[in-house]
């Protein structure tokens, strides 16, 4: 008799397993890789619905009478009146160290023909932002190698700094200038076995980029061997413009996987402009209501909700934000640029006038601005760059004013000469960041004077010349400007004796 009733319980066991909870409807229709369905009347937002042939849908509209659901994958099998059924999942996307040197679509499956990815976890594509209490205030720096960023506007890890410029301006630049500088940071950091090194890891997302472009951002990464820190997630033009909107989302948690397992990480949105486009096609297909230049009502909770979600944590880890935005003719008043500089904490602004005079970075001092300031610098920065914005400015002032007449007192003149010398010391090659005890000495070297009897034709050479000098022949004064981060008269006595070597041999080329 037992052995009957055990037979029984082992059989309920089996069918209990097998129970799962579905909720089953109907194609109404579909177009433009959006489908309306009937019968889903358990379904939640943004959960996953399963379409015939493998496809996968989220649900945006919850309606009365039907689900408006953005369809992920191919469409051109589906067709009126095929059945779908909810699977009880929220959207979600593979997380951990087993992505980095990878590229991957927007739900995290690989697309650069490398073989599958070892990853265990996964997290939700959409997660509330860490509250206010739980935040740390943002006081450590993120070098970005670029000396006019890392003196004037400093960048903290936590973060989300604007990068915002017209086409072509050198916006991506920047970033992938940042990345390539973790990367090396990182290599000498893990190299010195130091216990309290924290690496950076960098989250690239392309939006709506052509794909050569995003072949492109590869080829630059793997020359520099910064890809093995890196993890590309792509949404190309090509992709539908649901992957382009959920392009940023299944990165941010990507990126999320590091802060809360006490790592440090960077994320680029490249671009958000185009994130918005995305998702304001999606909206208006799914026939929710438009406002100003037909973007829908939301599209400031959109990038919010995203941008939200970098911080520095207690505890915890960092993520770091930069989101590029880019601006029609310099326009910085237009819907979307306001959107995201509401959002941030700060912008880098990109001026095409600059950019075209050949002052790259093209860095606009006076429309730029980091709202962390100096609590994200190193004191040794802080010591030789204090000054610097304040006396560009004023050069910037000054130098439309002189254009105009030609009798100018000394000190006008001296103002207008110092000026210049910064102008060109701030130029930079692309994808050659400099380490940070490098532009410290640099910049110490510009505050003694040492460039000021060097014609301005010949700064940018002088400033190689040195920084080549220093790289090769002052390595121990390097690591020591590094290890101890701050002027003392021991490092300084070091620098002015390197720099007067440096001077005696040193002729304009």
């Amino acid at each position: 008799m037992s052995t009957v009733i055990e037979q029984i319980e082992q059989q309920i066991a089996k069918l209990s397993n097998k129970a799962v909870k579905k909720n089953t409807g109907n194609i109404r229709a579909i177009a433009d890789g959006v489908a309306k369905l009937d019968g889903l009347s358990d379904v939640m937002y943004n959960e996953m619905v399963q379409f015939p042939g493998g496809a996968i849908g989220i649900a945006l509209n919850l309606e009365e009478d039907e689900v408006g659901c953005v369809v992920l994958g191919d469409v051109s099998q589906l067709k009126q009146g095929d059945e779908v059924h909810t699977t009880g999942k929220l959207l979600s996307v593979p997380v951990g160290k087993g992505l980095l040197g990878r590229v991957v679509d927007a739900l995290g499956r690989p697309v650069d023909g490398k073989g599958p990815i070892a990853s265990t976890e996964s997290y939700p594509v959409e997660k509330i932002a860490p509250g206010i209490i739980v935040r740390k205030s943002v006081s450590q720096p993120l070098f970005t190698g670029i000396m006019a960023i890392d003196s004037m506007i400093p960048i903290g890890r936590g973060q989300r700094e604007l990068i915002i410029g017209d086409r072509g301006t050198g916006k991506t630049t920047i970033c992938l200038d940042t990345i390539i500088n973790q990367a090396r940071i990182n290599k000498v950091g893990l190299a010195s076995g130091a216990k309290d090194f924290r690496p950076v890891y960098s989250i690239y997302v392309a939006v709506g980029q052509k794909q050569s472009n995003i072949v492109r951002t590869l080829s630059a990464l793997e020359a520099a061997d910064a890809l093995q820190f890196t993890i590309i997630v792509a949404a190309p033009a090509a992709d539908n413009p649901a992957n382009q909107y959920l392009a940023p989302f299944s990165g941010a948690a990507i990126g999320e996987w590091f802060m809360e397992n006490g790592l440090d990480a960077l994320i680029v949105y490249d671009d958000l402009s185009k994130h918005a486009v995305a998702y304001r096609q999606i909206s208006l297909i799914l026939k929710r209501p438009s406002g100003r230049e037909a973007y829908p009502g939301d599209v400031f909770y959109l990038h919010s909700r995203l941008l939200e979600r970098a911080a520095r944590l207690d505890g915890k880890g960092s993520l770091t934000a930069l989101p590029v935005i880019e601006t029609q003719a310099g326009d910085v008043s237009a819907y979307i640029p306001t959107n995201v500089i509401s959002i941030t904490d700060g912008q880098i602004f990109l001026e095409t006038d600059l950019f075209n005079q050949g002052i790259r970075p093209a860095v606009s001092v006076g429309l730029s601005v980091s709202r962390v300031g100096s609590s994200a610098q190193i004191k040794v920065t802080k010591q030789v760059g204090g000054k610097l914005k304040g006396e560009l400015a004023q050069f910037r002032e000054l130098a439309a004013f002189a254009q105009f007449g030609s009798d100018l007192d000394a000190k006008t003149k001296a103002t207008l000469e110092r000026g210049a010398r910064i102008v060109e010391l701030f130029k930079q090659p692309q994808l050659n960041p400099v380490a940070i005890e490098v532009q410290a000495a640099v910049l110490w070297a510009l505050q003694k004077n040492y460039f000021d009897t060097i014609e301005v034709k010949h700064v940018v050479g002088a400033a190689n010349s040195l920084k080549d000098f220093l790289t090769s022949r002052q390595d121990a004064l390097l690591a020591t400007v590094r290890t101890k981060a701050a002027l003392s008269p021991e490092i300084e006595a070091g620098l002015k004796t390197a720099c007067d070597q440096w001077k005696a041999t040193y002729t304009a080329k």
